[in-house]
């Protein structure tokens, strides 16, 4: 166990008797879940959790997230897990790549596993789209409309771009590894993608806060899939997802088993 996992459980513990909840699941999220971390990047950690029976049974509605400042490069917030299985239920991208983080810090109990389990039958591809789609847009219009741009904002918009992609191509959840999307979706021998995998290295080596003349067969490539994804997701048909008598009955198993 390296030195910064250890930090990271012992946190995880203090928030667990700080705030009298038991954390079911933690994981990393982030661009060290993506597979191309920095030297300075900030631990994403990510995390659901469960409170005692009578918190549920109040006639008011209380804070459903935990939050810790981020310090010394830990970024820590979780979910309860009734706000958690409700963003479940509308296939929420974020949690759905949680639950297939390849780097968990904790797991208690068989929760994170059934949740899991659903995850095929909760995923729709056309909400999922669109999720990936409006954070494309966004991202692309804040960081990389100038004529010069923060290299590192180009995966903030890559990303879910080839998200949007790899549910078009296989109505799948997209995996998290970028390289593995990269590898799949742009033809080898290509400019864009060695520019892409140029980008990648630079990433990697900490090269990322650079601003710079933006990378023009980039940026057209994401333009064009912009455009091009905003005419697909709009014939994708919806899904029925997941009954919502199944998620009530896992969340009281859940919550009944006591934290």
């Amino acid at each position: 166990m390296t030195e910064i996992t250890r930090q990271i459980k012992e946190e995880l513990r203090k928030i667990e008797q700080a705030e009298n909840v038991k954390i079911l699941y933690a994981c990393e999220s982030g661009s060290r879940a993506w597979g191309f971390p920095s030297q300075d990047s900030d631990y994403d950690v990510r995390f659901i959790y469960v409170r005692p029976v009578e918190w549920y049974l109040s006639i008011f509605n209380k804070r459903d997230v935990i939050e810790r400042p981020i310090s010394d490069m830990l970024d820590i917030n979780g979910w309860d897990l009734k706000k958690a299985l409700n963003l479940f239920r509308k296939s929420n991208p974020p949690l759905l790549e949680w639950l297939q983080s390849p780097i968990r810090y904790l797991e208690s109990g068989p929760a994170a596993s059934r949740i899991r389990e659903l995850a095929a039958a909760a995923f729709s591809p056309k909400a999922c789209m669109y999720h990936y789609l409006h954070m494309a847009k966004g991202n692309y219009r804040e960081y990389l409309k100038g004529e010069r741009v923060n290299v590192k904002k180009y995966f903030y918009v890559l990303r879910p771009i080839l998200a949007c992609a790899w549910i078009e191509k296989y109505a799948a959840l997209p995996p998290l590894a970028f390289r593995t999307l990269v590898d799949e979706l742009i033809p080898e021998d290509t400019e864009l993608k060695k520019a892409v995998l140029d980008l990648l290295a630079r990433k990697i080596a900490g090269e990322e806060r650079n601003n710079e003349p933006r990378i023009e067969v980039i940026n057209r490539y994401l333009e064009q899939q912009i455009a091009a994804i905003e005419q697909t997701a709009a014939r994708m048909p919806a899904e029925k997802g997941i009954a919502d008598e199944q998620l009530d009955n896992l969340f009281r198993d859940i919550v009944w088993s006591g934290i």
